[in-house]
C-alpha cells in the first residue's frame, strides 16, 4: 500500500442552527485582519496618514471579493453563469478564482490612487502586495481545509488521500496542490517582507509589486501541471485556463522590476 496522507477534514468547524463557522472564511478573514495591521505598521513607519488605511481595507476588500466572483463566472463558468445568472450572487456556494481577485485589486487601487491617496498606482501597489502574498498563504490553505484545488494523482510518501474531495478515488493519493501553493505564497511574503524592511527596495516604484507578480503567478504556472483541471473545457489544452491568466502578469513583473532598475527613487 502506498504511503499517503488521510485528510477527511470537516470544513466546518462548528454550526450552531442554520449558521456555520467554517474553516475557509475564518482563514481568509484571519489574512485581511494580519494584512491591516501589517499596513498600519508601514504606513506609521512612513508617515502616512492613518486614516488612508480604513479606505485602503475597504477597497482591497471589496475588490477582492468581487473581482474574485466575477473571474471565476467570465474565465471558468460563463457557460453555467450566462444561463444561470442569479447564481453569480451565491458566492457561498463557492467559486472564486485568484486572477479575477488579482484583477479587481488593480482596478480599485486604480481609483483609491486617484482619489485618496494622490500618488502613483505602484506606490500603493508596492505596499498592498505584501499583505496580498499573506492573505493567499490563508486562502490556499482554506482551500486545502475544504479538499478541493485539488492536485493529480501522486506515489510521493506526502500524497493526500482528500477522502471529501469530489472526484475522491480510494487508494489514489493526490498532490496536495492547495499546499504547495500556499508555502510559495508564504515564501513570497518571506522575500517582500525582507525587501520591504531591510533594503530600499520599496524607494523603487514597482520593484515589489513587480517581484510579487513574478514569485506569485510563475509558482501558480508550475504548479498547474500537478492540479487537477477545474472546468472540463480545460482538457486536452496544452495550457489550462490558469497558466494562460498566469503569463500575462509574470510578464507585467519582468517588466516593472526591470523599469524599477532603469528610474531614480521616489
Amino acid at each position: 500500500m502506498l504511503l499517503s496522507i488521510h485528510w477527511d477534514v470537516d470544513p466546518e468547524i462548528f454550526k450552531i442552527g442554520p449558521i456555520a463557522v467554517r474553516w475557509y472564511g475564518l482563514l481568509f478573514a484571519l489574512g485581511f485582519l494580519l494584512g491591516y495591521q501589517l499596513v498600519e505598521r508601514m504606513f506609521k513607519k512612513e508617515g502616512i496618514p492613518l486614516e488612508w488605511l480604513e479606505k485602503l481595507f475597504m477597497y482591497t476588500l471589496i475588490a477582492t471579493v468581487i473581482g474574485a466572483r466575477l473571474g471565476h463566472v467570465f474565465f471558468y463558468g460563463w457557460e453555467f453563469y450566462s444561463q444561470h445568472p442569479i447564481e453569480i450572487l451565491k458566492i457561498w456556494h463557492g467559486g472564486l478564482a485568484s486572477h479575477g481577485a488579482t484583477i479587481g485589486i488593480l482596478a480599485a487601487l486604480y481609483f483609491y490612487s486617484k482619489k485618496v491617496s494622490k500618488k502613483s498606482i505602484l506606490w500603493v501597489l508596492d505596499r498592498v502586495a505584501i499583505p496580498v502574498a499573506l492573505a493567499g498563504f490563508f486562502i490556499r490553505t482554506g482551500n486545502l481545509m475544504n479538499s478541493e484545488i485539488i492536485g493529480t494523482q501522486t506515489d510521493l510518501p506526502w500524497g493526500f488521500q482528500f477522502v471529501r474531495a469530489s472526484i475522491y478515488e480510494p487508494l489514489a493519493p493526490r498532490h496536495p496542490a492547495q499546499l504547495y501553493e500556499a508555502l510559495c505564497y508564504l515564501t513570497s511574503f518571506g522575500i517582500l517582507m525582507y525587501m520591504y524592511w531591510k533594503t530600499n527596495a520599496k524607494e523603487y516604484a514597482g520593484r515589489l509589486v513587480g517581484t510579487f507578480f513574478v514569485l506569485i503567478f510563475t509558482a501558480r504556472f508550475f504548479i498547474e501541471f500537478i492540479k487537477e483541471n477545474q472546468e472540463a473545457f480545460e482538457e486536452g489544452m496544452t495550457f489550462n485556463m490558469g497558466q494562460l491568466l498566469s503569463i500575462p502578469f509574470i510578464l507585467l513583473g519582468i517588466y516593472l522590476v526591470y523599469n524599477s532598475y532603469q528610474k531614480k527613487k521616489i
